[in-house]
Formats: structure tokens, sequence, C-alpha cells
């Protein structure tokens, strides 16, 4: 990162009390650097949509103050705005218009001219494998296509912040991974930062470099992804075994499970190793031939710390 540069994003005090006094976001503080890929995360309710929602100027906020790349967006609000693309959680295309379309009146809309929105439209819609589908009217197009074509739209007039508020529900998960691909390449290339919610935790675990979680309007922990999974008490990890075992292996200081023939579970506690296991399972004779998490581990992490948020213990 580079140093002084302004935040991509920042919240200070931010609130929103809607007119029944119900308070779905307590005086936030959020700061978002440049080129970050970053997380929002939070059980349903607990205040993330809003908190996108006075982000991207759609919710009205009670107070604070926000800015993005360094423009407050209260007293420049077009100008802020015009530095944001948005992919909100529902689908909210015209389904008469076609994609290319679509594209061209967007980037109209912030002052791109003419030729360059097509040389743009052209290239997001191939990108994105849309080109094929370009002149069919935006109701044809099957429910990713509708997901794909509206990151193209919040793309296209370039913006330096990329809101993604739950971009892959119901999308499956060829479409998911070759959205992902394009997405980090872009964010590569040109510096973009990406701020995500999502409940496809495995996602946000394997995407994101920084992480913050809200519950019940406050935020709960601000963070780098690496730190965060170093909180991990215990780590759950299924061994696949290139031949069957007739009883679980001991391992010194180490719980072990077999869960059938060829598959053990270790439970791995904080600063065990996982090459301690393969070593101590190889003079025993036990081949490792895979393995993968019993359950993601941001999962894991995410309930614990939303519970103990409940709780009044964080």
């Amino acid at each position: 990162m580079v140093a002084n540069l302004v935040p991509a994003l920042s919240l200070k005090q931010v609130s929103k009390t809607y007119k029944n006094g119900f308070q779905a976001v307590k005086s936030i503080d959020l700061t978002v650097e440049q080129g970050d890929f970053f997380a929002l995360l939070g059980p349903n309710g607990a205040g993330k949509s809003t908190t996108i929602g006075m982000i991207s100027n759609l919710v009205n906020k009670t107070s604070g103050t926000i800015e993005v790349m360094g423009v407050d967006l209260d007293q420049h609000r077009s100008q802020a705005k015009a530095l944001l693309g948005i992919v909100p959680q529902e689908i909210n295309l015209n389904g008469f218009e076609r994609p290319w379309q679509i594209l061209i009146q967007q980037a109209g809309y912030y002052g791109v001219p003419r030729k360059v929105a097509a040389e743009r439209a052209e290239y997001y819609l191939k990108a994105l494998s849309l080109w094929e589908k370009a002149q069919q009217p935006a109701m044809r197009l099957s429910g990713g296509m509708k997901r794909r074509l509206m990151i193209a739209r919040a793309l296209v007039h370039q913006p330096k912040v990329l809101l993604l508020d739950e971009p892959t529900a119901g999308v499956d998960v060829e479409i998911r991974y070759d959205m992902w691909k394009f997405l980090t390449q872009v964010r590569q290339e040109t510096g973009l930062t990406i701020i995500l919610t999502t409940h496809y935790l495995e996602e946000a675990e394997n995407l994101c470099n920084k992480i913050a979680i809200i519950n019940r309007g406050e935020i709960v922990i601000n963070t780098s992804m690496a730190q965060l999974m170093t909180q991990l008490e215990v780590e759950s990890v299924l061994l696949y075994l290139n031949a069957p075992a007739q009883v679980a292996p001991v391992i010194a200081g180490m719980t072990v499970r077999q869960v059938d023939a060829t598959t053990l579970e270790v439970d791995l506690k904080r600063g065990q190793m996982i090459s301690d296991v393969f070593a101590a399972l190889q003079t025993q004779g036990i081949v490792v031939q895979n393995m993968r998490n019993k359950t993601n581990r941001l999962e894991q992490l995410f309930v614990h710390l939303v519970q103990q948020h409940k709780e009044g213990s964080v």
C-alpha cells in the first residue's frame, strides 16, 4: 500500500435511526484503504445493507460523515457518487432494454463520451461472456447473466470503489468462479477497491484481505483477514488416506478421530502445524492423499464473534 493515500472509503460516527425509533446503525467508524478487497459481514438484520445503502446514498443517514476517496458525500454528492460503482442485492434492470443500451446509457449518465462508452461496453460484455446477448432484451437473460450485466453496468464508468451487495446470490458455482476471476483481475490491473457483503463466507475468506463484522448496528471487529484467522482456537481438518487404516492413529497433543477406513479428522489447536500431523502419520506408515477443512474457518469465527457480541462479551 502506497503511503499517504486518502482512504477509498471513510465512515465517521455514522448512524441511521428510522422514524419508529429503531436504530439500525449505531455511530460506526469504518475505513477501507485504496485497493482493498473488503468484506462487510453480518447476520440478517445486522445493519450491513443499511450501511451499504447510506454509502450509496440510497438511504439517508441520520448523522455522521461519509467520504469516498476523500470526497464528502454530503458536500459533493455528484462527485462522490461518480467514484462509486454499485451492484445491489436485488436485480433492478429494465427488462425491455438490451445489455448494449443499458451500458451505453449508464456511461452517459456519468458523462462518458459515446465513443468511449461503446468501447467500454464491448469490453465488459465480452469479458463477462455477454457479447452474444448484447442485443437481446435483458428479460431474456438467465439469472446469472443478469448478475454479470449488473457488474458490467457498475463498472462501465470506471469507478474507484465497487460495492457488491450479495452479488452471487442464486448464482451457480461456475458463474461465481468466473465473476470472481474477472473482478480479481480488474482489481489487480486498476487498483479498484471492492467492498463485498455475502452470506457465502468461503468467498469472503478466499477473496478478501480485510474484514469487518457488523451486528445489531455495531462493528464487532475490523481487522485483516490474516489477523482474524489467528483467533481461531481449534481448526478441524479432514485427511484422506491413500490406504485404509485399521484404527485411528495416536498423535501426541492432538485429537484424532477416524471417520471411516480412509478418512481421519484431526483437531488443530492454535499454533499447531499441519506439517507436524503429516510427519507423525508418516512415521506410522500412513500417507495422506488429500485434505480439507471440515468447516469454513471464517464461518466458525463469524458465528463465535456474533454470539459473543449478543452476550455482551465483545
